[in-house]
């Protein structure tokens, strides 16, 4: 059965996959179409939440002719949505509208505490009866499936069938993503990785973290080294793929050589043109 998200599917290839941060409206969704990455995250974190709007994004990133050419109804690339709310506000109401739009994932900011990490799992998902297979963390997320099945290009029960998160469901497409963004999500990561299966992948928050150490966007600040460090060791200790969240042409070896496997590179917009001409009329 091919992959439906391109992101898991590199990842569980033993390949390395490559993201970026951009805004949900649909001309930035336009640029983001024809692009290599493996996948996007519309950000609604520090943008504004806008359902409507989140919905035109998902569509204007499809590609016809390129979906046409791949052979395949995945998406290239894969959209996932950073939600509003942070991990001890314990929502899930933006997670569910979010995946009923179509997106194949979550990722979730401020995750601290193990029940913060299992509730990002369960809003994920839906419900199981108890003592069938998979099922912890228990699902609540409700039953609307019709335009993500859509989305998707697959029916309502093949829609069921796929839409739980990976890999705690082999086959499943979702993939939820945990930002550890302060001391406390540091001190209880190997707790949320031991007790709540269902995590895909750990986001470094390198902005708030910095912000906690006192450090603010000093990246490269020895106690962000050594915090991002730990992040690294606990997640490999446990097998979980972690992400780095600003990668540029100066540090990529560097975060490869550090074992990142998801790598988020912010897009450059040139203007070679207009840069020639500034020089050439002595305007530069």
């Amino acid at each position: 059965m091919a992959r439906l998200n391109s992101i898991i599917h590199a990842l569980e290839s033993g390949q390395h996959a490559f993201a970026a941060f951009a805004a949900p409206d649909p001309a930035t969704a336009l640029d983001f179409a024809t692009s290599d990455y493996d996948g996007l995250v519309f950000e609604a974190e520090h943008k504004p939440w806008d359902a409507t709007t989140l919905r035109d994004s998902l569509q204007y990133l499809l590609d016809r002719r390129r979906i046409f050419e791949a052979g395949t109804l995945a998406p290239s690339p894969t959209p996932l949505v950073r939600v509003p709310v942070n991990g001890a506000e314990q929502g899930q109401w933006h997670a569910k509208q979010a995946l009923d739009l179509g997106a194949y994932g979550i990722v979730w900011p401020h995750i601290s505490r193990v029940e913060e990490a299992r509730n990002a799992v369960a809003a994920c998902r839906y419900p199981r009866l108890p003592g069938t297979d998979r099922y912890e963390p228990a699902g609540v997320r409700g039953d609307a499936p019709t335009a993500a099945a859509r989305y998707w290009g697959v029916r309502n029960q093949e829609y069921y069938a796929r839409a739980d998160v990976w890999p705690l469901a082999p086959d499943g497409e979702i993939l939820v993503v945990i930002q550890i963004e302060d001391q406390l999500g540091i001190e209880n990561l190997p707790a949320m990785l031991d007790e709540v299966p269902g995590i895909g992948l750990v986001l470094i928050g390198e902005g708030d973290l910095s912000q906690e150490l006192g450090v603010p966007r000093q990246l490269e600040h020895p106690a962000m080294v050594v915090a991002r460090r730990r992040i690294v060791e606990i997640c490999h200790a446990h097998g979980v793929v972690v992400g780095h969240p600003h990668v540029t042409a100066g540090n990529v070896q560097q975060v490869l050589d550090e074992g990142y496997r998801f790598l988020m590179s912010a897009p450059v917009r040139t203007w070679p043109g207009l840069e020639a001409g500034r020089r050439l009329t002595g305007r530069s």
